[in-house]
């Protein structure tokens, strides 16, 4: 790679990402990661070392190329293909602004489609689900307080698994009025109140023997030293929730990790009523769309529970259906509650 492209690389990595933009470490990671697959390509493209790419190899033949290659070579999914899309779209941003001659490719660029894909499919944890996860916790056991507390902050906040993994110590407020401050994409803060079941769990935790009790101590550690991580807490979690993919009506067909706890403490909220620009504060989405579907699955739950009590329009119809509905009070107490 020639030193004007590399260097560019470099900064566009080591200051546009973190600095300029605010990525956390994770997100400058997969743009890195990426970055490096184009690159790749590049190379092998021109049968050349890394090291010998110039800035005329970047044109828009190459990256449409590239885009294909994703798809029909490595298989990946439309979603993954838009994604390294948006990877290219920041770079030759950068290119452009350090560089004007890049203008007219990275305009080139900014102009190819994303592929439409369905959205993914929001996984949630009913209440009672969630209910007898917390029930059926260890109770007894070197890590049983720190697991117990992991769940309750991941359903209490809806907090993603990287906020977790930098939760410190000092980001606790456990005064009159409890809460947390999580650090979470865009170098952003945010404040989320706590329970006081979870304020509880959080107090016992913290009064357990650790080889270094500082306030700038990860909360969660796998031996009062070494903060978890991401991985880590997916492990946890995972470990924990797997009983529940064969205990559902319908078996699960993936694992529950740290981001379904994400998805059910927005459903959760919502069908308590609260509204969805509060939710987005507390979640910290950047956008209002993303908050909006909790929405529609909250408005789909509730279609089906009404198409329930839909009475019968023929009298066939209302020699084959039984409303059920009339005998179930859970249900009723639900409706009621809309």
């Amino acid at each position: 790679m020639s030193a004007s492209v590399g260097a560019l690389v470099q900064a566009f990595l080591a200051d546009e990402l973190p600095v300029q933009r605010g990525l956390r470490p994770a997100s400058v990671k997969a743009y890195r990661d990426g970055l490096r697959l184009f690159l790749v390509f590049v190379s092998r493209d021109l049968s050349c070392r890394l090291t010998q790419i110039s800035s005329e190899a970047f044109t828009l033949d190459r990256v449409l190329r590239f885009l294909h290659d994703l798809e029909t070579t490595r298989h990946n999914h439309r979603r993954t293909r838009n994604h390294r899309l948006m990877i290219l779209r920041a770079f030759f941003e950068f290119l452009a602004r350090r560089c004007p001659e890049y203008l007219a490719v990275a305009q080139q660029v900014a102009a190819i489609a994303v592929k439409r894909v369905p959205p993914p499919e929001t996984f949630f944890l009913e209440r009672d689900e969630v209910e007898t996860l917390l029930r059926r916790l260890p109770v007894h056991g070197r890590h049983a307080l720190r697991d117990r507390v992991l769940f309750l902050l991941l359903y209490n906040t809806g907090a993603r698994v990287q906020e977790i993994a930098d939760l410190r110590i000092e980001h606790l407020d456990l005064g009159p009025q409890p809460r947390v401050r999580l650090h979470g994409k865009g170098d952003k803060w945010r404040i989320c109140p706590l329970w006081s079941q979870t304020v509880d769990a959080i107090r016992r935790l913290l009064r357990e023997p650790v080889s270094t009790p500082s306030h700038t101590r990860a909360l969660f550690t796998s031996d009062g030293t070494r903060a978890l991580t991401r991985f880590g807490l997916y492990k946890i979690v995972r470990r924990h929730t797997d009983p529940l993919r064969v205990q559902r009506a319908v078996p699960i067909g993936r694992h529950v990790g740290p981001h379904v706890f994400r998805h059910t403490a927005a459903v959760h909220l919502l069908e308590a009523g609260v509204d969805v620009n509060v939710i987005r504060g507390w979640l910290g989405h950047v956008s209002l769309e993303t908050t909006n579907r909790y929405a529609e699955i909250n408005t789909r739950m509730k279609e089906a529970a009404l198409r329930l009590c839909e009475p019968p329009t023929t009298e066939s119809d209302s020699s084959r259906r039984t409303p059920v509905w009339r005998d179930d009070q859970a249900l009723l107490a639900w409706l009621a509650s809309l």
